[in-house]
């Protein structure tokens, strides 16, 4: 993300980040990056993602205070941390934060309260268990291309994550103009089924962007790599058949019918060189192609260097304790 560091526009907010794996985390963090003091309230065992993934969780939450609380023996400092905030994430089963003490009748009426929900807090499924993949499933994201597994965790950090900063930001803006905060409760599948629901009605052709058409496939190279081709427009597709020497392919293009044959020409002709070769051939051309690249080889390219450092558990919570008049 390309922005100036000297632009925080959330700087003095307060975040207090209840939330644990992967959702919440993300969204604090991004809130974070636009100039809030993030607060993590961990039980005593600390946020989960610590040990299940050390590296995600420096990635996620460096840079964020830690604070320890037992809610179910001191449930009193979490609310006394939680009136200390612009903005409360939770992500805990419907109902169980309220029982907690932390729910949003816990908090002034100023605090932004965010709650992120598998399928909301009413319905069949609102206590329902599930993850990203279950989100996607229910939603019909997946109908397309089961049973490959998504590479990227859309309901979390799209439907749920980002969207939820979407939604903390307009809050606090309205909260400029009425001096109250907002209860935002976010259903991952719901918000992630919207992100399709424009196909419900059919595809142009079918499949259009999940495998359907030939000139929107991945490709393998002589070299065992892959090759992006998003060559949609006309002018894109006789620009590569020209490039590859196969102008015969483009009056085929969005022919049903050919689809199969048409996709059989382009694996035999991509194939034959190795990725580099592809990328120099068709450098400069308006021909929408491109490498698969590796984490390792995107982050060199795209990726930001992260300003925060790896937190401990618990490494705030004493100076938090004195501040909110907590015995240490």
């Amino acid at each position: 993300m390309i922005r100036s560091r000297a632009v925080q526009p959330l700087h003095g907010l307060v975040v207090i980040d209840l939330t644990r794996y992967l959702p919440g985390p993300f969204a604090s963090r991004e809130l974070r990056r636009l100039g809030a003091r993030v607060v993590r309230l961990e039980p005593p065992e600390g946020d989960p993602l610590r040990s299940l993934a050390p590296t995600w969780d420096r990635a996620l939450n460096a840079g964020k205070e830690s604070v320890v609380c037992d809610l179910k023996r001191e449930p009193e400092l979490g609310r006394a941390l939680l009136a200390c905030a612009d903005v409360v994430l939770e992500g805990f089963r419907p109902g169980v934060a309220a029982r907690l003490g932390v729910g949003p009748a816990d908090v002034p009426e100023t605090v932004v309260y965010c709650s992120l929900t598998g399928f909301g807090s009413e319905g069949s499924h609102a206590l329902r268990a599930g993850h990203d993949l279950n989100y996607l499933g229910y939603a019909g994201v997946l109908a397309d291309t089961a049973p490959a597994l998504p590479p990227v965790q859309v309901a979390d950090l799209a439907a749920g994550s980002l969207t939820a900063v979407a939604e903390i930001l307009a809050a606090l803006i309205e909260r400029e103009h009425t001096g109250r905060g907002r209860r935002i409760e976010l259903s991952l599948t719901h918000n992630v089924h919207r992100l399709v629901a424009h196909r419900v009605g059919g595809d142009p052709l079918p499949r259009l962007l999940t495998g359907g058409l030939a000139c929107y496939r991945i490709y393998a190279t002589a070299d065992g790599r892959w090759l992006t081709v998003g060559s949609l427009e006309e002018r894109f597709f006789r620009r590569l058949c020209e490039l590859v020497g196969r102008e015969d392919l483009v009056e085929r293009q969005y022919d049903p019918a050919a689809q199969e044959e048409l996709g059989n020409a382009l694996a035999e002709i991509f194939a034959a060189k190795p990725l580099a070769t592809w990328l120099e051939l068709f450098d400069g051309e308006d021909v929408s192609v491109g490498p698969v690249a590796t984490l390792e080889e995107a982050a060199a390219e795209f990726g930001t260097a992260d300003d925060g450092e790896p937190v401990a558990l618990g490494a705030h919570t004493d100076a938090w304790r004195r501040e909110l008049g907590f015995s240490a």
